[in-house]
């Protein structure tokens, strides 16, 4: 019986130790969501800037660029995977991938070529491990991307854009990410962020609005823009444009995937902290039953053994 109280005790103090990290995570996760929120609230005013900028412009001078222009017979997809670069986040990495197979598997039933990009080390492990090629991967930003991550990456999906299909290119590209709602809310969804297909932007979106349906580029209708002029032509301001337009979109997903991990990991490490207390609770009852029971046998040995002497002695 001692031997069960020992063992009990020893994975008393292992839970008790696993709770203080649990807690340890979810304290700084939950300091981290603010940040996280402010960040995605600061990037708003630019994107739903450039959003009408791009809206006035387009609406305005029917430019066909290579950016809105829909494609003909499209061969080939990006698909860019924005998942956690740690775990600890309870299905928050499994959702997203689950939400990039199913986009995957709709674009191969369109008879599409996929090409793979992703978003920090959860999702890259997730493909490599099934040996599947990636075009491109980047890792160690996914809590904290900057404007700079944003760039890097819309920069290498435009040149792919660019890059004829016989040569790697690619006809559209795809954004998969979570969106965060609130701490307790998220959800993962896809977008098409090439061809554009712009629309007026909420003053209160994180993300300004484009259209999944492969269709042009379309506009609100009762939305009213100031008369421009544009020098030195349109298709060149639409050149300065778009590019920063592509970032802004990319950064925003980020920023609410990286808002998201943070609560999925809150949310997670607050229900290990609640397990820890029940396997904390379970185990000290089968450690308080193994001691009643090591004490009633005692007792029982004590009580026998004086009743034998006292069965000698009357003897």
């Amino acid at each position: 019986m001692g031997a069960q109280q020992r063992v009990f005790k020893a994975k008393i103090n292992s839970t008790k130790s696993l709770r203080k990290i649990f807690k340890a995570m979810e304290l700084i996760a939950a300091s981290r969501i603010q940040k996280a929120i402010g960040r995605v609230q600061a990037a708003s005013p630019y994107a739903n800037a450039l959003t009408r900028a791009v809206s006035a412009v387009a609406t305005q001078s029917n430019v066909d660029h290579t950016l809105t222009t829909e494609p003909e017979n499209a061969q080939r997809a990006a698909v860019v995977v924005i998942g956690p670069d740690r775990g600890f986040a309870g299905a928050y990495s499994a959702n997203v991938i689950r939400e990039a197979e199913e986009l995957v598997r709709m674009l191969g039933e369109d008879g599409k070529q996929v090409s793979l990009y992703t978003v920090g080390r959860k999702a890259e492990t997730y493909y490599t491990f099934r040996e599947r090629e990636l075009a491109r991967a980047w890792t160690g930003f996914s809590e904290a991307p900057e404007a700079a991550h944003a760039r890097e990456i819309g920069e290498q999906l435009v040149e792919a854009f660019h890059t004829p299909v016989e040569d790697g290119g690619v006809d559209e590209i795809y954004l998969v990410y979570t969106r965060f709602i609130s701490s307790i809310a998220r959800e993962p969804e896809y977008r098409r962020l090439i061809p554009l297909e712009v629309v007026e932007a909420e003053d209160d979106s994180s993300v300004p609005e484009v259209r999944t349906e492969p269709t042009a580029p379309s506009f609100e209708q009762d939305q009213v823009f100031p008369l421009y002029e544009f020098e030195p032509s349109a298709e060149e301001v639409l050149d300065a444009l778009l590019p920063r337009y592509i970032d802004s979109r990319i950064l925003a997903a980020l920023l609410n995937a990286s808002a998201a991990e943070q609560a999925a990991r809150q949310q997670a490490m607050n229900t290990a902290v609640d397990n820890a207390d029940e396997l904390i609770k379970t185990y000290t009852r089968l450690a308080n039953t193994a001691r009643q029971a090591e004490i009633t046998q005692e007792l029982t040995e004590i009580v026998g053994g004086a009743d034998a002497l006292a069965a000698s002695g009357g003897e």
